[in-house]
């Protein structure tokens, strides 16, 4: 049996797991809002205009945490292909340089969302009563995460999964 998972890997498997339900419910939101669009437009003959921008908002945070959530798997930003055709240490090298890119690019959206985010937010979003800054609140937290869990996997080597049996004690 493998030796169970402690601090903050645990933490960030916790982190890793509430992004993916929260990108999960946000899909099933925008499916349940464009039901709502497609049926007020044709049956009710009264199409609601804050659908569309709540919709692509929901949109925005999905891609983002799914995104955040397969950096840490490995499974997106890991150019996996090449990385994987080349030699032991090679190998190592490809890995610690695509971990780079991926927090490099977690820190570009973080950093340059949160401007966007913090720059539109007096503004009202068109067609819904919100600020328009949340449009780029999924880039700013999407990035964060991406560059968290980059990190992660420069600091601690490989992605390994939870085990079942490890979970089931919990």
């Amino acid at each position: 049996m493998s030796e169970p998972r402690r601090g903050a890997t645990r933490a960030l498997d916790g982190l890793s797991a509430l992004a993916m339900g929260l990108a999960g419910v946000a899909l099933v939101a925008m499916a349940l809002i464009q039901f709502w669009q497609v049926f007020a437009r044709y049956v009710l003959n009264d199409s609601p205009g804050w659908t569309e921008p709540l919709a692509l908002l929901l949109m925005s945070f999905a891609v983002m945490f799914g995104a955040a959530v397969a950096v840490r798997r490995e499974t997106h930003f890991a150019f996996q292909t090449f990385r994987d055709a080349a030699p032991g240490p090679a190998n190592w090298l490809l890995k610690s340089i695509s971990r780079l890119i991926a927090a490099a690019s977690g820190a570009g959206l973080m950093v340059l969302g949160g401007s966007l985010m913090i720059d539109d937010w007096p503004v009202a979003l068109a067609g819904a009563p919100l600020p328009s800054g949340l449009k780029f609140a999924g880039l700013c937290v999407g990035g964060a995460l991406i560059l968290l869990f980059s990190l992660e996997r420069l600091l601690t080597g490989d992605y390994r999964a939870p085990d079942v049996a490890e979970e089931a004690e919990d």
